[in-house]
C-alpha cells in the first residue's frame, strides 16, 4: 500500500509526519533537532529513504543533515558555503552597497535522478550544487555573475535565493527565484542566467518594468507542463507558458492578490492553489478566515476552499514553502501555518483536518509519496 511522508520544518524543530494513502491517521515524529530551526526539508525523488535537511541557528550557525533511513537517523555533511568567482556587492535595504556574505540556506532541491546531487539556494542570495552527497558544496557564480547582482536588493526576510524548479526531462534547464531580485532560468545547466521577468509590475521600485529588483515569493511548476509556470508575487499572481519569457497577471477574482505559496494540483496542470494574505504589512488571511484558494482554469477564476478550515478569528500566515502536493491517485495538498498547524486535504482541496495543530511556527512543509 502506498502512503506519504510530510516533512515539516519549524522554528524549533523538525517533524516527520507519516500515513498511509488514506490520509487519515497519522503518526507524528518530532521534534528532529529541537530549538533549531529547520528552514527546509526535502525529500530525494530518486531514493525514497533521502531526506535532507537545512539546519540553522543564530549561536551556531549552519548545517545540512542528511538520512538515509527515511528521517530515523541523520548525519551531518558538508557546511561549507563559499562564494566564487564573483566579487563586488549587492544593496542592502537602503540601497548601500553591501559585500556578499552568506547567512544561511533557505532551499533545498535534490536532484530528480541523482540521489548525491542537491542544489542550495542561500542568503545572500546565490545558488550551490553537491554532487557527492552533500559532503562538500560549489557555488554556481554564473547566477550572481549575470550582471543584474549589484541591483539585487534583500526584501522583508532577507536577501534569499528561496525556490529552485528543475526542468522534469531537460536536466540543463532549471529556474531560479530570489526576494527581491526576481525570476531566472538557466538552459546550460547552471552556467549562465536569463533574467525572465517580463510582464512583471512591481509599483514599490524605480522602474515598476525594470529587468530586475522584483520581490517573486514562489514559483510553482506543473511536470507534465514544464514551460507553464505559476507565480506568488509580493503582489499579484502571475501565469508564463514560455518557460519565464513573458508574464501575464492570472489574480482575478482572489480577494487579495498577496500571499506567498503557489502550487499545482499533481495530475491537472491547470488546478492551482493560493493562500492569500491581507497585505504586505498585516501576515494574516482576510477577515480572520483561513482559505485555501483554487483554480481549475490555470488562474483568473478562483474558489474558496474552506471545510475543515478555521472561518472565524484565524489569524496565522502561511510561509513561501510551507505548502506541498503529494502524487497519489486522489493529489493531497497540505500546508503549515505560523500557528503551528499543518492541514491535510486528500482530495485535492474538497476538505481539510488538522494533522496536528500544535507545533513551533511552520517554516517548511514538503511532502514524499512512498512506494
Amino acid at each position: 500500500m502506498a502512503g506519504v511522508r510530510v516533512l515539516v520544518g519549524t522554528k524549533k524543530g523538525a517533524f516527520l509526519l507519516t500515513s498511509d494513502e488514506g490520509r487519515r491517521e497519522w503518526t507524528v515524529d518530532g521534534p528532529h533537532f529541537g530549538g533549531w530551526e529547520l528552514y527546509h526539508l526535502k525529500g530525494s525523488p530518486a531514493d525514497p529513504d533521502r531526506i535532507w535537511a537545512s539546519q540553522s541557528g543564530g549561536w551556531f550557525g549552519q548545517l545540512i543533515q542528511r538520512s538515509d533511513d527515511g528521517g530515523r537517523s541523520w548525519n551531518p555533511v558538508g557546511k561549507d558555503f563559499t562564494y566564487e568567482g564573483v566579487p563586488g556587492t549587492h544593496q542592502s535595504s537602503d540601497g548601500t552597497p553591501k559585500p556578499w556574505k552568506f547567512t544561511r540556506v533557505w532551499h533545498l532541491e535534490p536532484s530528480l535522478t541523482d540521489r548525491d546531487t542537491v542544489y542550495a539556494g542561500v542568503e545572500d542570495a546565490a545558488l550551490f550544487r553537491s554532487t557527492d552527497g552533500g559532503d562538500s558544496w560549489a557555488e554556481l557564480p554564473g547566477l550572481r555573475g549575470h550582471g543584474t547582482g549589484p541591483q539585487w536588493q534583500p526584501g522583508a526576510g532577507g536577501m534569499c535565493l528561496h525556490t529552485i524548479l528543475l526542468h522534469p526531462t531537460d536536466e540543463q534547464r532549471m529556474f531560479a527565484a530570489i526576494s527581491a531580485a526576481g525570476a531566472f532560468r538557466s538552459d546550460d545547466g547552471g552556467a549562465s542566467w536569463l533574467a525572465v521577468n517580463q510582464g512583471l509590475h512591481s509599483e514599490g521600485i524605480p522602474d515598476p518594468k525594470a529587468e530586475v529588483g522584483h520581490c517573486v515569493h514562489n514559483l510553482a511548476m506543473h511536470p507534465d507542463r514544464p514551460d507553464t509556470l505559476f507565480m506568488q508575487k509580493h503582489w499579484d499572481v502571475m501565469r508564463s507558458d514560455d518557460a519565464g519569457d513573458s508574464w501575464h497577471e492570472v489574480s482575478g477574482d482572489l480577494p487579495t492578490d498577496f500571499g506567498f505559496p503557489i502550487e499545482v494540483h499533481a495530475h491537472e496542470p491547470e488546478t492551482v492553489y493560493v493562500v492569500p494574505i491581507t497585505s504586505d504589512y498585516l501576515h494574516v488571511p482576510p477577515d480572520g478566515k483561513l482559505r485555501v484558494y483554487r483554480s481549475r482554469t490555470g488562474g483568473g477564476e478562483w474558489e474558496p476552499l474552506t471545510k475543515g478550515l478555521p472561518q472565524e478569528h484565524c489569524y496565522v500566515n502561511v510561509l513561501r514553502d510551507a505548502m506541498a502536493v503529494d502524487r497519489l491517485d486522489e493529489c493531497g495538498i497540505y500546508f503549515g501555518t505560523t500557528g503551528g498547524q499543518v492541514y491535510c486535504s486528500p482530495d485535492g482541496g474538497n476538505s481539510w483536518q488538522a494533522v496536528v495543530r500544535d507545533l513551533p511556527a511552520v517554516l517548511s512543509v514538503e511532502v514524499s509519496t512512498l512506494p
